[in-house]
């Protein structure tokens, strides 16, 4: 019986081991000196004046939403095809989320569609680089007003750029997410990354109960904070930034020149630097091909989710691009470590459904 082939290994290791039990021995767990250096970290990678670590991307995103005062009575417009998070803040936040179709074959936002649906209430737009894919940003900036907030869901696009800008410094927010399937990870964990001081301050205040100071809380916040602990793990992982997109880019290149031929494989824009979450192709036999995959001892998953199909969001209508994607989109192995040979196993299952 051959080896499991895991969805994903994070590439953690002895640095990441020995930064732990430095803050261990401090005695210093949480609201210490490795989140400011953490923090410092993610602003100098994503070209940001700012970054505020936080407990989790869907923290940072509810901050971020609620820290630009998105509140009852606004609409957010969100992409149809997305993980449930992207949405779940902003009605987290007591707004609408207005769901927006996608194009099947990118899986990002159509601008045409994101400008037929502005509406007078509409606050803002959050744009997700889904999977590490760049949205066209020029494209959506036109297709809103000038008063319509951009917030970047970033949680897969760390270390991607549009036209030379990195992904978390377009918007006037960008929210990042460290989970275990992301490039760089804590195990848990978030932030948001932004110019603007005053929102940088606000979603500072609204991760520690809402304090300013010691003596004044303005109004109620939230528990949203991230421990050294994790900080820790995840400062020699941004050191090596760099190092872990070239091996995800290796690892999309086997995949690339195997299936391109046989499925439609993701890609990047001219210009663009791909972020490398996910190795995400379509497939019309994706569901045979899934069940084959995890007979096979290979771990495979759906792409993410078609939010319309979801109970919260059931009433907003149809949105035929982000059925195809929900139907046709399969998650493949992939990690900084997967190796050519797992690449090859895969395929081989993978190539009798394409």
């Amino acid at each position: 019986m051959s080896e499991p082939i895991r969805l994903a290994r994070p590439d953690v290791g002895d640095r990441e081991l020995a930064a732990v039990a430095e803050v261990v021995a401090s005695g210093q767990l949480t609201m210490g000196p490795k989140v400011a250096e953490f923090e410092e970290a993610i602003a100098r990678a994503v070209g940001t004046a700012h970054a505020a670590a936080v407990s989790s991307g869907t923290a940072a995103l509810h901050l971020a939403l609620l820290a630009l005062e998105v509140g009852p009575g606004d609409e957010v417009i969100v992409p149809a095809y997305t993980f449930p998070a992207t949405a779940n803040a902003v009605a987290l936040c007591g707004a609408r989320a207005v769901l927006v179709d996608v194009d099947p074959d990118t899986f990002l936002l159509e601008p045409g569609a994101v400008a037929a649906a502005v509406t007078p209430r509409t606050r803002a737009v959050v744009a997700v680089h889904l999977f590490g894919r760049p949205v066209g940003w020029e494209a959506l900036q036109t297709a809103v007003p000038q008063d319509v907030l951009l917030v970047e869901d970033a949680a897969g696009a760390l270390g991607a750029r549009y036209r030379g800008t990195p992904c978390g410094a377009l918007g006037v927010a960008g929210c990042l997410s460290f989970h275990p399937r992301k490039i760089v990870t804590t195990g848990e964990g978030g932030a948001v990354t932004t110019d603007e001081a005053a929102l940088d301050a606000a979603v500072r205040r609204l991760r520690h109960h809402g304090w300013e100071t010691l003596g004044d809380m303005p109004s109620p916040g939230f528990n949203y904070r991230i421990p050294d602990l994790l900080c820790a793990i995840g400062i020699p992982q941004l050191e090596r930034l760099e190092e872990l997109l070239r091996a995800r880019e290796r690892v999309a290149a086997w995949y690339t020149e195997r299936l391109e031929d046989r499925v439609l494989t993701p890609r990047a824009d001219e210009g663009d630097r791909h972020g490398w979450q996910a190795y995400v192709v379509q497939l019309e036999r994706r569901d045979e091909a899934l069940e084959a995959l995890r007979a096979a001892g290979i771990e495979a998953q759906i792409g993410t989710w078609a939010l319309h199909r979801l109970a919260p969001y059931r009433e907003q209508g149809s949105f035929p691009g982000a059925d195809r994607a929900f139907a046709r989109a399969l998650a493949l192995p992939f990690a900084t470590t997967t190796t050519e040979a797992e690449v090859e196993r895969i395929v081989s299952v993978l190539a009798r459904y394409a």
